[in-house]
């Protein structure tokens, strides 16, 4: 039996694994590297995080993004945008060199272990695996939304924006894309450069564009009145980014609410350009009512209303749903039910979890989306890695020595502060 089994092999995963190696835990690691970004995201993205704060964590601090970029010829330089396809190679860079072996496998199933304690974990070819402590770390592809007047058309109509790796098929259609954000912009701007008719409709009145960042170096009086932080300028984004640990002691309602609202959609700054001369966009108006044209025409009707109740309706081809992710409990959907009952859930829906990442089931582990209502903002992008994967394992060494004293093989689990068992990253 392993002492910790890892799901998941995007940034948070990763980071959890390698954090688990340097602590002399006996691990596996579920899950093709990098799979959402290399196989969910379209060609010619770019990050929206600065460099700097898109690094992926090992206890060593060795295996950073411009470390990864220098070694190809490239500067990681503050205020310009990395390409999707060079963060995704950063990312598998990482799991060569800071991770134990990778096993590509998806595991379908999470179960506690019948009569004792511990979990087993059921992987796609059926094989089982046991472990003391599990670490969910599934990204955001089981918790995609799209609204409820969209639901029921079939997917040739409509599907989400994470459900595509290239756009090419929509080459000298006409798309329709729903939502305001940095995917709803930056999918546009990638339709229209490559031929497509494309047009964005948004409940918002107006698009939110992000400032350009100031100068790394700045005089120091800008600084204190606006401190960088790995999710944009300004004191209220450092408290989110930098101390998710006393955010986390936040009263739940006020968690909730932050997390909700803070960072609202918005599009990064260089892709204006691109949107504001070639997208027709039109705001103010949300989906009431969808259906498939009549005749097999091939295409939907979109019925939108505004604010003011005003009714409009237009044809479209294809519609992208750029609207997010919803990340409650009820769709962590690998869980066994014994599992998913045990489960305590904010008001939100999303899981309870305690300081140490550590769901409401003893053993159970979660990262990334799932817990930004209990950590905050930063655990929706990658800057927020660094602390769930130092604290998390922190936790699973205490329910180690609370729950069994000693890890495999009678090898006891090194007490935080010691490293022990260091792998290579050769």
């Amino acid at each position: 039996m392993y002492d910790l089994l890892v799901v998941g092999a995007g940034p948070y995963g990763l980071s959890i694994a390698s954090h688990a190696a340097g602590a002399g835990l006996r691990q596996r690691v579920f899950g093709r590297p990098m799979a959402s970004w290399r196989d969910h995201m379209p060609r010619g993205m770019y990050l929206k995080s600065e460099p700097w704060a898109s690094n992926l964590s090992d206890p060593d601090g060795r295996w950073r993004l411009d470390t990864y970029c220098a070694a190809r010829g490239v500067e990681a330089r503050h205020g310009e945008p990395i390409p999707l396809e060079m963060f995704a190679a950063y990312g598998q860079w990482f799991a060569r060199n800071a991770v134990p072996e990778v096993d590509e496998r998806t595991v379908t199933r999470v179960a506690p272990v019948a009569g004792g304690g511990g979990f087993e974990a059921v992987t796609e070819d059926g094989e089982t695996v046991r472990a003391r402590t599990v670490a969910l770390a599934v990204g955001v592809l089981p918790f995609v939304e799209i609204p409820a007047a969209l639901r029921d058309l079939d997917p040739d109509l409509v599907s989400h924006s994470s459900h595509h790796g290239d756009l090419d098929r929509f080459r000298g259609r006409d798309v329709t894309v729903i939502g305001g954000g940095q995917a709803a912009l930056e999918t546009a701007a990638l339709l229209a450069e490559q031929g497509t008719r494309v047009r964005v409709l948004a409940r918002a009145e107006h698009l939110t564009w992000n400032d350009v960042p100031p100068a790394w170096e700045r005089p120091w009086w800008r600084s204190a009145r606006a401190p960088q932080s790995g999710l944009g300028c300004g004191w209220r984004n450092w408290f989110y980014a930098e101390r998710p640990g006393l955010f986390h002691r936040l009263p739940e309602p006020t968690r909730a609410r932050i997390a909700a609202t803070a960072l609202g959609p918005a599009g990064a700054w260089w892709v204006r350009a691109r949107v504001e001369p070639a997208v027709e966009v039109l705001l103010g108006q949300e989906v009431a009512e969808a259906r498939e044209l009549a005749g097999g025409a091939g295409g939907v009707r979109l019925d939108t209303v505004s604010r003011s109740g005003e009714r409009r309706s237009l044809e479209t081809e294809h519609v992208i749903a750029a609207t997010g992710f919803r990340a409650t409990a009820d769709r962590l959907g690998l869980l066994d039910a014994q599992l998913a009952d045990g489960l305590g859930a904010l008001t939100d829906g999303s899981p309870t979890v305690g300081r140490h990442f550590e769901s409401s089931y003893p053993g159970l582990f979660l990262a990334g989306l799932v817990t930004a209502s209990g950590f905050g903002p930063t655990m929706r992008f990658v800057h927020g890695a660094t602390f769930t994967a130092e604290t998390l394992v922190r936790g699973v060494r205490r329910r180690l020595r609370a729950g069994v004293g000693v890890g495999v093989g009678g090898v006891r689990v090194p007490a935080p502060g010691r490293r022990e068992g260091v792998r290579s990253a050769g």
